[in-house]
């Protein structure tokens, strides 16, 4: 088996499936810190945090590499990294705990909240523009299935409400819920609707409903100075030298990750640590509850991680569940082969990932930082 054509989730959930005989689970857990290091001492990854999990312990958490290739600073299991994408699962969650609440329903209009949403036009081919056949819904946005495109090249300190006005303008690609095509944006707009049924501002609504709860100290939209001496740098590979060199975080529009004057952006804005998204997946894997705490119904957890996208083509093998990605075949793509049917979770940009195994009851975590990797969640 050529170790350097498995992918980062292959090699860490591989450490707890092989080998056949009979081993103890500390030894399987044991491996998982020398496969990593492997990575780095290729020069392929700065340094990597990687976490394993059940819904009620954490049973591997460890850091390998540096953090900072500068200053040599070594990676610690705190270290903050930008989790991209996987900011989209939690802006979900928010919407759901509203929607258990009664103060809105995922098939409501999206207009109901964000009104400019009203005269949405559709754009198919460089064709002439046309009215939406219907009404975006919360959940089209939740699974991929809008129309919507991506903002680019935005000013960096639009509230939210200006930035939803601004996308609703864009024409859509293609008619509601007739196709499926990522859309980052469209999970910004989900912040700006919990702004409005919540009746406080998005992150305040993270913070007092779902962070503070579930104890995610170090999960915020703008790191503090002190948080940031702990920031895991983004790197991206040279194609000539072959070496790593640092790169900026394009989703943050050329500000510093502390400027709080930047919004709340739910499809990627989120900073993290492993301890804290391992709570996430933990609350998902118990029905909805942590430490005695209701977060969620567990026929919402249920409704979550379900495909939602029926026979509309999204990754192989992964449907859309309502933020979540949903592996119903793991045999197709690479990544994905340890998991059993039906695990979810989601992928970041610079190659962080997060995983709930229903079949095994595990959780993996896996926290890197490096730009043009790929698809995230089926990186190379």
């Amino acid at each position: 088996m050529n170790v350097r054509h498995l992918t980062w989730l292959n090699l860490l959930a591989l450490a707890l499936l092989l080998p056949a005989a009979p081993v103890r689970a500390q030894d399987k857990l044991a491996a998982i810190t020398p496969q990593m290091q492997a990575f780095v001492d290729r020069g392929e990854i700065s340094g990597i945090v990687t976490l394993v999990a059940t819904k009620d312990r954490v049973l591997h958490l460890a850091a390998v590499g540096s953090s900072d290739l500068a200053s040599g600073r070594k990676m610690q299991t705190d270290d903050l990294f930008w989790i991209a994408s996987m900011s989209k699962p939690i802006t979900a969650i928010a919407v759901a705990m509203l929607a258990d609440e009664g103060k809105l329903k995922f098939d409501d209009p999206v207009e109901k909240y964000i009104p400019e949403f009203a005269n949405s036009t559709v754009v198919e081919g460089g064709g002439t523009p046309v009215p939406a056949a219907r009404p975006i819904t919360l959940r089209d946005l939740l699974t991929h299935t809008s129309g919507m495109g991506d903002m680019t090249n935005r000013a960096p300190h639009l509230t939210l409400a200006e930035t939803a006005a601004l996308a609703a303008k864009l024409p859509l690609r293609f008619q509601p819920g007739t196709r499926w095509a990522y859309s980052t944006t469209g999970l910004d707009m989900l912040g700006r609707v919990v702004e409005v049924a919540g009746g406080m501002p998005f992150n305040v609504f993270l913070q007092q409903r779902l962070f503070d709860p579930l104890g995610m100290k170090n999960t915020t939209f703008w790191p503090t100075v002190e948080q940031e001496k702990r920031l895991a740098k983004s790197y991206i590979l040279n194609a000539a030298t072959k070496k790593l060199e640092e790169t900026p975080i394009s989703y943050m529009y050329g500000t510093a990750i502390t400027d709080r004057g930047r919004p709340p952006l739910g499809g990627a804005g989120l900073f993290s640590t492993a301890e804290d998204i391992v709570k996430v997946y933990q609350m998902m894997l118990s029905h909805g509850e942590f430490d005695g705490k209701r977060i969620l119904r567990p026929e919402t957890v249920t409704e979550m991680t379900r495909n939602q996208t029926g026979t509309l083509r999204a990754r192989p093998g992964m449907p859309w569940g309502l933020g979540f990605c949903v592996v119903e075949d793991p045999k197709a793509m690479e990544a994905n082969v340890m998991l059993t049917p039906n695990s979810f979770g989601h992928g970041g940009a610079y190659g962080t990932n997060s995983w709930a195994d229903i079949g095994k009851g595990v959780v993996y975590i896996l926290m890197l930082q490096r730009n043009r990797m790929g698809n995230p969640d089926n990186s190379p």
